[in-house]
């Protein structure tokens, strides 16, 4: 059943990257919670809301992408480290690593609870262009 688990979560991973919203409709329960606790945004609750929420994510982040590096499975859960890239509003290439806990009930991503490294992003920029 963790089979099922790492297809759930690969589906997942790959609407992140491609930012699209509409596959990850079909992700969420319809009582999903999302909450980005590095940011000390309050919990947003429901497919609906959710859904809107990463696509304000995605409107601030247009190039964001996530690479994963390890995955902690079971029938009913995944945890998993990722590390992001994005271009930051003034132009500087950045990343951060974090880690998304997800319960998963029926099938779906019942709750996605986020830790990162977002406040402390790595400067890329130097690194990218040779400096």
């Amino acid at each position: 059943m963790s089979e099922q688990t790492r297809s759930l979560i690969e589906r997942h991973d790959d609407a992140w990257n491609a930012q699209d919203v509409g596959a990850l409709v079909e992700l969420y329960a319809d009582d999903v919670v999302f909450q980005n606790h590095t940011a000390g945004e309050p919990a947003v609750a429901g497919r609906a809301a959710v859904i809107e929420h990463i696509a304000r994510i995605f409107e601030r982040w247009p190039d964001m992408r996530f690479t994963s590096r390890r995955l902690y499975l079971a029938d009913s859960f995944c945890t998993s480290e990722w590390t992001a890239t994005a271009t930051s509003p003034d132009g500087r290439q950045i990343e951060w690593d974090g880690v998304d806990v997800m319960p998963i009930r029926d099938g779906a991503i019942a709750r996605k609870d986020v830790y990162s490294t977002s406040h402390i992003a790595r400067d890329k920029t130097d690194f990218l262009h040779g400096s």
